[in-house]
């Protein structure tokens, strides 16, 4: 088990990257929750959760997921994901998150807007 933890960068003029790491479960409420505030206080046209270095989500991670994006369609500012493992990206369409929030292959792809889902995304 690797503890989870959060970084936030404003590389984008427009865009907030939250960075993910280790295994999104209870554990990770609290440092999920700061960073996510964090993200948003910057008022950016979206924010983008850079899935690629977490090793393990569980169904209350999923449920965080589920929260944070509630709150950002609350304030109106789109959500976006990338670096999902296929394992995930399955798992985010089987639970219809990725119906409300774009997943991209690659944090360029997300970041540049291509349509989620489509070769560019990938």
């Amino acid at each position: 088990m690797r503890a989870f933890d959060a970084g936030v960068r404003r590389e984008q003029p427009r865009a907030v990257i939250l960075d993910l790491h280790g295994e999104i479960n209870a554990f990770a409420e609290q440092a999920l929750n700061q960073a996510y505030e964090e993200a948003e206080s910057a008022r950016p046209e979206m924010i983008l959760l850079n899935f690629s270095d977490v090793d393990y989500i569980n169904s209350t991670g999923i449920a965080l997921i589920v929260s944070l994006l509630a709150r950002a369609r609350k304030l109106h500012i789109p959500l976006r994901a990338c670096g999902l493992s296929e394992h995930y990206r399955e798992i985010f369409t089987i639970t219809r998150l990725s119906d409300f929030m774009g997943v991209y292959g690659n944090e360029a792809s997300a970041l540049d807007g291509a349509p989620a889902g489509s070769p560019e995304s990938a």
